[in-house]
Order: C-alpha cells, then sequence, then structure tokens
C-alpha cells in the first residue's frame, strides 16, 4: 500500500511538472559597468501539490540549481509548509553585455537585449541543459545563422550509434510533434563541426542538467520568447566560469559552482568544487575595480560549498567593540 501511494505520488508530481504554468521570467535592470550582481535569493513555502522542479520551472530555475540550494528537500514531494528556497541572484558572467552569453559551469544563458526607446537596458537570464563531457558544448565566440519553427530532427550518425548500440533504435527523421527532443523551436549556431543548436525540448524535467549532445537545451516557454526575439546574427558567446566574481556596491561577492571531472560520461557522475585557483583568477579580474579586499577563509568556503549562490567574501573592517572614549586635551 505505502509502495502504491509512493508511485502515485511521483505520478502526480511529474504531471504537474509536464503542466507547469508559464516560466516568471527572471529580468532585471542592467546594472552600471561597475556593478555585477542581480537579482534576489527569495525564500517561499511549498504548496501541497509543488514539487522542487515544478517550482524551478515557475521562478526560472533549473534542477541542480534547486538541488543544490534546498539539501535535504524531497525533489518530488517536498511538502506542504516546507521552506523553499530560491537562488534567484547572480553574478553577471565576465563578458561583454551585449547579444547572448551562455555559462556552462553555471548551465545558464544571459541575454542582453537592445536599449528600449528612453535608452533603459535590461538582462534576462535563463536555465538550460548543456552538454555531458563527452559531448561538450564549444566554447567561444559564435551567433546564430538560421531559425526553424517546428523542425525536424535529423539526429548525427554518433547519436544513432549510441541509441543502437543502447537497444533503442532512432529513425534517420523525427517530424515535428511530441516526440521530436527539439521542441517546436530551433537556433542553430555558426560552429563547425557539428549541429549545434539552441532549441526547446519534450523533455523539460532535464532542464538544468548537463544531459545533452552538446546543444543548449531550453524550457519551451523560454526559447519561443528568445526565438521571436533574436534576429538571425545575434551575437552568442558561450564561456566555461565555475567560478564568477563581481562587484555590489562595496561588497565583493563570489559565485561558485561545482565541475565535472574530465573523464565524466553522464549527468549523474560525481562533481567536484571548483579549484581555488580558478575562485582567485575570477577574482583577479575585478579586483581592482572595487575598495574591498578579499577574506579568505569565506572565500574557501564559497568555493568548497559550491552552492551557486553569490557569497560576500570581502574583508570587513575591523572597529572595536568597546565605547569610542572622550578625547583628551592638556591643559594649557
Amino acid at each position: 500500500m505505502n509502495k502504491l501511494k509512493h508511485n502515485t505520488g511521483w505520478m502526480l508530481a511529474w504531471i504537474l511538472v509536464m503542466i507547469a504554468g508559464p516560466v516568471r521570467a527572471l529580468e532585471f535592470p542592467l546594472p552600471p559597468p561597475d556593478v555585477d550582481v542581480i537579482g534576489s535569493v527569495q525564500r517561499i513555502q511549498a504548496a501541497e501539490e509543488d514539487t522542487l522542479l515544478a517550482l524551478g520551472r515557475e521562478y526560472g530555475v533549473g534542477y541542480e540549481e534547486m538541488r543544490r540550494a534546498n539539501p535535504g528537500v524531497d525533489v518530488w514531494l517536498p511538502g506542504e509548509g516546507t521552506p523553499i528556497l530560491i537562488p534567484s541572484r547572480f553574478v553577471l558572467p565576465n563578458a561583454p553585455r551585449d547579444g547572448v552569453v551562455i555559462n556552462l559551469a553555471e548551465m545558464r544563458l544571459y541575454y542582453y537585449p537592445p536599449a528600449k526607446a528612453n535608452g533603459a537596458r535590461t538582462v534576462e537570464t535563463y536555465p538550460i541543459s548543456v552538454g555531458r563531457m563527452d559531448w561538450g558544448t564549444p566554447i567561444g565566440q559564435t551567433r546564430i545563422t538560421e531559425k526553424t519553427e517546428n523542425p525536424y530532427w535529423f539526429p548525427p550518425e554518433s547519436i544513432l550509434t549510441e541509441r543502437a548500440a543502447q537497444g533503442r533504435p532512432l529513425p534517420k527523421a523525427v517530424p515535428p510533434g511530441p516526440e521530436n527532443p527539439l521542441g517546436r523551436h530551433k537556433m542553430r549556431l555558426d560552429i563547425p563541426g557539428g549541429a549545434y543548436l539552441i532549441h526547446g525540448t519534450n523533455e523539460p524535467r532535464g532542464i538544468g542538467m548537463r544531459v545533452t549532445h552538446g546543444c543548449i537545451r531550453m524550457f519551451p516557454e523560454d526559447v519561443e520568447s528568445l526565438f521571436n526575439r533574436l534576429p538571425v546574427g545575434t551575437s552568442v558567446r558561450i564561456v566555461n566560469q565555475p567560478v564568477k566574481a563581481g562587484w555590489s556596491g562595496s561588497s565583493l561577492l563570489v559565485e561558485a559552482h561545482p565541475v565535472l571531472p574530465e573523464d565524466a560520461e553522464n549527468a549523474f557522475d560525481p562533481v567536484r568544487p571548483p579549484s581555488l585557483q580558478e575562485a582567485v583568477l575570477a577574482i583577479e579580474a575585478v579586483l581592482a575595480e572595487g575598495p574591498s579586499r578579499v577574506d579568505h577563509a569565506r572565500l574557501t568556503r564559497a568555493v568548497e560549498a559550491a552552492t551557486g549562490i553569490p557569497h560576500e567574501v570581502s574583508r570587513k573592517r575591523w572597529s572595536s567593540p568597546l565605547p569610542a572614549q572622550p578625547t583628551m586635551t592638556a591643559a594649557r
């Protein structure tokens, strides 16, 4: 009976993920050049029917981001009243604030739209899935060369061979429809040596994981929003920054993400924290732009935790806990 109840609950949770409502677009005013942090961490309480996956989709956060921010919380059945942390504060990647920037280590895409009529600019950010280590997504500068709605999927020979070896053969062409893993929208990138795409999905549960064959996979509603606004020729920068550092006022913040080992083969292989050397390099790139010094104990804790949530690593100025003494003036 308990097993039946658990399976029924799991199935209900999965249905809720599949029919989740529109995502809340994470859009923020673009900060000035000397500020690198956007958004804020949110704290909510789960309703009886909530799952971490459905909440992540609602708040624009991927699977791994939600899981790491809420250790010990059941992904499928958090339980009514369970405190849930929404990790919606971000350090912007160290890259030009223009076009599309994709940070593979973070599994997140940033889009910097053109300025509005009044000159105001914004930044949008979306969770994505990226390539497994053995199907890595190339790093570098590229652009969108083609956009297709309701695409066919022509699996490359490597995927056909892989699936055949698994006993799950694929046809050479998958037509548009619910079985098409590209979803309803695809945008091709100008990367030689393969068909690298930004596309939707028919399996939204995988958003925020390293599960693709090198493409950038997005929630259907997210890729549709970008598809309708990004013209062919849009700049796309792909970076791999497991540690990002940036300023919020006089505070220096570090955001660290786990790293898959070089020999990892799938999304469930163990991950490791980034190295302190990676963190130092990220900090060196921005340290001269602000007044604070680094608290190395704080930095070590932030890197070792690798929660993906920005942590302040500034060294606080020391002040005496004793009340100020009156100034003594010598009598004349």
